[in-house]
């Protein structure tokens, strides 16, 4: 790390041209999680503004990894005036400090790490919530998320040997079968046209979909034991207020942006678990009898500054980036 105050700037180009596999991202993520649980790091809740339209939505984020001993500040704006992928404007990044030095770290695109925190998480949910002896997961949507979520889902359920992709996109459906395909050679998506049929076969829904989307898949489509994760769209309120168990990344969190998924009278069911909580073994993902069980995941910032912090500190080996005398 630098002994001056310089700052390492990381783009998007950069931190694309790191190579990491969907094994070590569950592993840093899994760390961040039960360092949290252990109160060895600290999230506190986003900061949100947004205009009356809606038109435009920004988050800022601040945590601190104890076990790296990193400090950062994660920021996220979204101009998306009518759902359309064409029009949406989104920005990301992340600035890291070292804490046992007070020096900067780097400043980088945050885009690589959200696309995969956040199917790692969700197979982190899967791993802890899925029904024993899964073998069928229904992706819904082909975005960044539908394109990253099934190489991740293998690594914690090897089982699965049906792969069912729902999503209307040519290209986003050619892209999650090249992901797939990298990772995974051998193995194929089978894609469906009937959402209801296929919600009836799956053991894991995986609901990636944009807000634009038409899917929304009912409770009563769903297997008598399936776990249903919900990440962006694709799923109906009522495979939460119908659920046997819910579990969050963060209760906190899911009250704050899962209002979507309220009832008729505003409110959400308790959650039952929190992942932190299960990856540290003081929380189950599923008891013996549960049913279906509901899975929110929603983001919190120590797992990007963990997974920030080693692409940073494999793009900084690697030599990529710029130095930027910011504070000379």
């Amino acid at each position: 790390m630098p002994d001056t105050p310089g700052l390492r700037v990381l783009s998007r180009s950069d931190i694309a041209g790191v190579e990491i596999t969907p094994a070590e991202v569950l592993d840093v993520v899994r760390g961040a999680y039960t360092a949290l649980a252990d109160g060895r790091s600290d999230n506190p809740r986003k900061l949100t503004v947004k205009p009356a339209d809606g038109h435009s939505v920004a988050y800022a984020m601040l945590a601190r990894d104890g076990v790296r001993d990193v400090v950062a500040i994660k920021t996220s704006y979204k101009y998306d005036p009518s759902h359309d992928r064409d029009a949406q404007r989104y920005y990301t990044s992340l600035t890291l400090y070292d804490d046992t030095t007070g020096l900067p770290i780097a400043l980088m695109d945050c885009g690589r790490v959200g696309s995969l925190r956040t199917p790692a998480v969700s197979a982190l949910l899967a791993a802890e919530c899925a029904p024993p002896d899964s073998s069928t997961a229904l992706v819904i949507g082909t975005g960044t998320q539908g394109r990253e979520a099934l190489p991740f889902l293998l690594e914690t359920l090897p089982k699965l040997d049906r792969l069912l992709l729902s999503g209307t996109h040519p290209d986003g459906i050619a892209s999650v079968r090249s992901t797939l395909h990298r990772h995974h050679p051998d193995r194929d998506i089978e894609i469906v046209e009937d959402l209801r049929s296929a919600a009836g076969e799956a053991d894991v829904v995986l609901a990636v979909a944009g807000a634009g989307s038409p899917a929304s898949v009912e409770a009563d489509w769903l297997t008598p034991t399936a776990l249903s994760v919900l990440v962006g769209h694709g799923i109906a309120p009522s495979t939460l207020h119908r659920a046997d168990r819910v579990v969050a990344t963060s209760a906190a969190q899911m009250a704050v942006t899962g209002t979507d998924m309220a009832d008729e009278q505003g409110r959400l069911p308790p959650v039952d678990a929190e992942l932190p909580e299960i990856l540290a073994g003081r929380a189950s993902g599923r008891e013996p009898g549960d049913g279906r069980v509901f899975a929110y995941n929603s983001g919190l910032v120590v797992t990007d500054i963990a997974l920030g912090h080693r692409l940073a500190q494999l793009a900084i080996a690697r030599g990529l980036g710029h130095e930027v005398p910011l504070w000379q």
